[in-house]
């Protein structure tokens, strides 16, 4: 298989290390293929990609989308280093409020598979980071929220504080478990 897929502290949220294949030229890697993270677990449809480029001590989080239009995501680095948070939101979860964080940077290529039921945020340990990501859903202001990306529930070990953090990310309210809908047929 291309790819090494580890289960983190959250159920599941996936580490995901693809295998790489170089020679004189290079190097080539498969940076997603079905129906090897259909076996894996991850099941579900990526219908949106976006990338962001951001400086070194960049915050952007904590972030997530209500029922119906929760997003999971795929992240991947281009370039740089990103120190990237997942944060369990479910009100009735038994690890709610407790968080992975996990180094992905363009030299490990490392990617993290965000569940829909997690914030998510990242921290720029060494910039420019370019941060490629796919999600589940698209993306629908009226369902965007988040919460504070230093609350003191979480205890987000972050490398560093951050010193561009968009006004949006400063005024997030404290975290408040949210009430989860069945997800793909799951209650979670």
């Amino acid at each position: 298989m291309p790819f090494n897929f580890s289960r983190l502290d959250l159920p599941e949220a996936i580490l995901i290390e693809p295998r790489l294949f170089a020679d004189g030229r290079g190097w080539f890697m498969e940076s997603y293929k079905k129906s090897d993270f259909e076996q894996a677990g991850i099941t579900v449809p990526f219908v949106q990609q976006n990338q962001s480029l951001s400086e070194t001590g960049t915050l952007r989080g904590l972030h997530f989308q209500h029922q119906p239009k929760a997003q999971g995501k795929l992240v991947r680095v281009l370039s740089g280093e990103i120190f990237d948070v997942a944060v369990d939101i479910r009100r009735n979860s038994p690890t709610c409020g407790r968080w992975i964080g996990v180094t992905l940077s363009a030299e490990n290529r490392k990617m993290l598979f965000v569940p829909p039921w997690c914030a998510h945020g990242f921290y720029v340990s060494r910039g420019p980071a370019e941060v490629l990501y796919m999600t589940t859903d698209e993306y629908s202001k009226p369902h965007e929220s988040g919460f504070l990306w230093d609350d003191p529930r979480f205890g987000i070990d972050w490398p560093g504080q951050p010193e561009f953090l968009a006004d949006r990310d400063r005024q997030w309210p404290a975290f408040e478990p949210v009430d989860w809908a069945e997800l793909n047929g799951d209650a979670s």
